[in-house]
């Protein structure tokens, strides 16, 4: 008997990552491909080779054939990418430049030429977005201006997703969430802008067609099939943003629910039923969810992990720099037992927060007593980190936009005590789901519905739900937090004030 099976692709910034379904949302394989290379050609840039990427996902995709027999069929392809990254290529698909990663900061000047001109309100009220370095908008205003030669040679901008759409089935096709991570979609019509394209300095006809979340795009090409060992009929289907795909697989699919992503970078995310503007704070970005009539709002809270990252390795390393990562974590976890907020000691991220992007340099602690552990001090980051999550909510609950449960994925969600201190700083629910590669989670429930495994998206997430566990926020406990909260707000505005003055 034939099993049925569908495949999750989750191409991110550092690598691509793939994993096989089976119908009922069992895994039946899983395969990785090694880091892609960073390219620092100038100092600010951040790019890398897209051919490197488009092998990344041949292996891991690769990978999985190889572990299954002629028993198990792959229907069907889909894929979570990340936004933001530009290509630029010639009319037949081939990239001219290399990849443009959202990493890279070669923009600053166009973007503050552009916020100073007024720029950014026009761009906000079409595509929802706020100015960026990194994004695809100002980049290929940046090639028009630095690089005629790479700009006039690109007859196409691709995003990651468009890219390895075309090197799999040879069409050029996007999605919405994809589409409006390039900045040049208007978030209520889901086309490209002429006028953001004309800001840009292309047209709408250099740019992929917009196609929805779920549709089939087309077979796979026999090249593609041969390289990774897929069957003949295999079809890919549309897929999305992986924030938007990871929201999907987690059920995060309607008002009141939100989505906080925590890894180095801390993201976090919620839905709207429309793109009402004006009916949330100016500091979320809007996109479009891989679901119809859904939105996305979501705020970058920047670095705010690489703090403890920083501190862990400072203090649990040892003399010798020869302690493990788990280790490090595991004698976190263990000593963070014996500690408690006690409000005395303060923590400001050395990076990002709830108005600071990834690249503010700042930070400290305060109230730092020789009492203090170095338990206590990584207790007081991962409290800084919840301070500035509430503090960033705090608009959007003003707003009147519901907030019931927060989703909380990454690395600090495996944490012992992170999840119970965001829970009592907030005051919100956390709800923490036992798997760990949602993205392609998310897609596998899209190719299932786009080629009729699934009646319904509804039916899909049925098949593969997780299991998960709810951390229910301590009345005590939020009680000392609300006036902790209220002191790190106090001394974070003193301090702000202080380095803008030059004088801390």
């Amino acid at each position: 008997m034939t099993i049925e099976t569908v495949l999750g692709l989750d191409i991110g910034t550092t690598s691509t990552k793939a994993v096989l379904f089976d119908l009922n949302g069992g895994e039946v394989a899983r395969g990785a491909s090694r880091p892609y290379r960073t390219l620092t050609r100038q100092p600010g840039w951040v790019e890398q080779e897209p051919e490197e990427v488009w092998q990344a996902v041949v292996t891991a995709v690769s990978q999985i054939t190889a572990q299954i027999g002629p028993d198990v069929s792959v229907a069907a392809i889909c894929m979570a990418a990340q936004s933001g990254s530009l290509l630029p290529a010639a009319a037949d698909g081939a990239p001219v430049y290399p990849m443009i990663t959202w990493l890279d900061g070669r923009t600053q000047e166009i973007i503050r030429q552009w916020k100073e001109a007024g720029s950014e309100e026009l761009v906000k009220s079409i595509s929802g977005w706020s100015l960026y370095p990194g994004l695809p908008l100002p980049n290929i205003a940046w090639l028009s201006e630095h690089d005629l030669l790479a700009f006039t040679a690109a007859r196409r901008f691709f995003s990651v997703n468009d890219f390895i759409t075309h090197r799999l089935t040879g069409q050029f096709v996007t999605n919405p969430s994809n589409a409006g991570g390039m900045q040049l979609v208007d978030i209520r019509t889901g086309n490209w802008s002429r006028r953001l394209c004309a800001l840009a300095g292309i047209s709408p006809s250099q740019l992929s067609a917009i196609q929805p979340a779920g549709a089939i795009i087309g077979e796979i090409l026999p090249e593609a099939r041969r390289a990774m060992g897929l069957p003949e009929g295999a079809v890919l289907v549309n897929g999305g943003h992986d924030q938007g795909c990871t929201a999907l697989g987690l059920g995060v699919n309607a008002p009141g629910k939100l989505l906080l992503a925590c890894g180095t970078a801390w993201v976090f995310t919620g839905v709207m039923a429309a793109p009402e503007m004006d009916s949330v704070p100016a500091a979320l970005d809007w996109n479009f969810h891989v679901l119809p009539q859904r939105y996305t709002i979501s705020q970058s809270l920047g670095g705010l992990g690489a703090s403890l990252e920083w501190w862990v390795n400072q203090a649990w390393r040892g003399v010798d720099g020869a302690a493990t990562r788990q280790a490090m974590f595991a004698a976190l976890d263990a000593e963070l037992a014996g500690t408690e907020g006690d409000g005395r000691l303060l923590f400001f991220p050395l990076t990002g927060g709830h108005d600071g992007p990834a690249t503010t340099q700042r930070g400290g602690f305060a109230g730092l007593q020789l009492s203090h552990s170095r338990a206590d001090m990584a207790r007081a980051i991962m409290e800084s980190a919840a301070f500035e999550l509430r503090w960033a909510l705090q608009p959007v609950q003003q707003a009147g936009l519901p907030v019931d449960r927060l989703w909380m994925v990454g690395g600090a969600a495996q944490s012992p005590h992170w999840p119970q201190i965001l829970a009592d700083v907030t005051g919100i629910p956390i709800r923490l789901p036992a798997y760990d590669n949602w993205p392609a989670l998310g897609t596998a429930v899209l190719a299932g519905v786009g080629i009729g495994a699934f009646e319904s998206i509804a039916d899909g997430l049925a098949r593969f739900q997780k299991p998960a566990r709810d951390v229910l926020p301590d009345a005590e406990m939020r009680g000392r937090y609300d006036e902790m909260f209220g002191l790190y707000q106090e001394k974070d505005i003193l301090t702000t004030e202080a380095q803008r003055h030059g004088d801390f």
